[in-house]
């Protein structure tokens, strides 16, 4: 009780300290992946390529490609790439090291959004709010578990951060210059973040400001005819082919993917996140700090509105955003705290904010997601076989889910999924497999002893629970398929 009784806890020190830790336990305990994008985008990708193979198709060289830009910016992939051969150098090949290391660099990077938020909000406003806001983003309920994921949404926001950083402190007459170049990264790891740099453009050109405005605009196109000119031309012949083909993509079949006709998805995100009532005050502090703010209102806004009129909607496209709306909230609440009313909603609102905060922080950053789908791939890991035949035997559920062939590094395995209860259970007739991942509790029994007769020296190899986390998301909708497997060995081959 000392110990705490003698922590400085409006020291910056402190802060950043607390929100490393945070991000380092979840980096060693919160395995898997969140959503297909994360993974299925960036990891498959760029550890295929450094095993000879390419998962997506997406180089023009490889074989089952389309021969065409798929729209991926190759950025943030491509270091992840560098990142997993360095490993490979090194002798660190095996799948669960190798996550646990890149974990751990994103929770180094994801720091720099804790430390940037401080010194944005002190620059702004005053160092009690850049406490505030410092806690809010060193120790939020999803930022631990989110900043060690492989989102482009959340990987792009420490350099946007840092970018907007150098344009507000604005010190050194190369400042903008830098901070161009800084976000225009941040642009190549996401194209959207460019409506931000657009937002800002805008506020020095319309206030005449144009020596900030031309060295902004500079650093952004440098860097990003770089990332995206200059790479796209070693990979394909001809620059920006990557963003040529994301617009086409997107004009052609982009709008009828997923579509969401909730325009206020995206507030409920932003201030949901700050929980309840936290977050109803974070949305009239934000809004009170429209004409004061403008260099970080503005490209704000310019966003959301962008994500809102796009018709695919979909939670994390917005998170990018995430911490500078938790900074114009806290600098608007001080400002609406002048009335009585207000300052005594601010109260309630921020011991509440932490009650509720603290369990679902310590929830949250000791979770896996999507874990027994990796752990059953990592249990054909050094089997000795480049090829498996796998059958996904999800007859007692709704349907199978893509596998993570990484955690196997058996890149040429087959997948046959068996959804039906009235297909036979071998789907093609003289087809046999190696192994067979059953799906689900759901008759189990039944299942097993089907394929018991087609198979009799059949084996359980491996048991594989969903976690905590999974289970309740898919109690909250069963449309998530995150389920129990069992991985049995047929033995019919090796």
């Amino acid at each position: 009780m000392r110990i705490i009784n003698n922590i400085n806890w409006s020291s910056f020190k402190t802060i950043l300290f607390v929100g490393l830790v945070l991000r380092l336990i979840a980096a060693i305990f919160s395995k898997g992946y969140g959503m297909h994008d994360d993974h299925f985008l960036v990891i498959e990708a760029s550890a295929s390529w450094v095993d000879g193979f390419d998962y997506n198709g997406w180089l023009p060289w490889s074989e089952g490609s389309r021969g065409v830009p798929e729209g991926h910016s190759f950025t943030y992939v491509g270091l992840n790439y560098f990142f997993f051969a360095i490993l490979k150098f090194f002798g660190v090949v095996n799948p669960m090291a190798q996550m646990l290391l890149n974990r751990i660099v994103h929770a180094l990077v994801s720091i720099l959004v804790v430390y940037f938020g401080i010194k944005i909000t002190e620059r702004l406003s005053n160092r009690k709010n850049a406490v505030i806001v410092g806690w809010i983003l060193a120790a939020l309920w999803l930022m631990p578990l989110l900043s060690v994921r492989n989102l482009v949404e959340l990987i792009g926001a420490p350099f946007l951060l840092w970018g907007v950083w150098l344009a507000i402190r604005n010190t050194n007459k190369l400042d903008l210059l830098y901070a161009g170049l800084i976000i225009g990264l941040a642009a190549s790891f996401r194209y959207q973040i460019g409506v931000f740099a657009l937002g800002m453009a805008a506020i020095y050109f319309f206030r005449y400001e144009w020596k900030k405005f031309v060295q902004f605009c500079v650093g952004v196109l440098l860097t990003f005819v770089f990332t995206q000119g200059f790479v796209d031309y070693l990979i394909w012949g001809y620059p920006f082919a990557e963003i040529i083909g994301y617009v086409v993509y997107n004009m052609n079949e982009g709008t009828g993917y997923l579509p969401n006709t909730n325009y206020f998805m995206y507030f409920y995100v932003l201030f949901g996140a700050l929980l309840f009532p936290m977050g109803i005050l974070a949305f009239f502090g934000f809004l009170k700090t429209y004409k004061s703010h403008l260099i970080i209102f503005i490209p704000t806004v310019v966003f959301l509105l962008f994500h809102t009129l796009y018709p695919n909607r979909q939670e994390r496209f917005v998170l990018t955003i995430l911490p500078f709306v938790i900074i114009l909230a806290v600098i608007g609440i001080e400002m609406l705290r002048k009335k009585e009313f207000w300052n005594k909603f601010w109260k309630i609102s921020w011991v509440s904010f932490w009650v509720l905060n603290i369990p679902l922080l310590l929830f949250l950053t000791f979770s896996s997601t999507k874990i027994s789908r990796v752990d059953a791939m990592y249990s054909l890991y050094e089997n000795g076989h480049e090829k498996e035949n796998i059958l996904l035997e999800a007859s007692g559920e709704e349907e199978t889910a893509l596998m993570p062939k990484f955690y196997s590094k058996s890149w040429y395995s087959n997948f046959v999924p068996r959804e039906n209860p009235t297909d036979t259970i071998t789907i093609e007739k003289g087809y046999h497999f190696d192994y067979i991942f059953f799906f689900g509790e759901d008759d189990l029994d039944k299942r097993l002893a089907e394929y018991k007769q087609q198979y009799p020296k059949m084996t359980l190899l491996k048991k594989c629970e969903p976690s905590p986390v999974d289970r309740l998301l898919r109690w909250m909708n069963p449309r998530n398929s995150n389920e129990y497997i069992e991985v049995w060995e047929t033995n019919l081959r090796w």
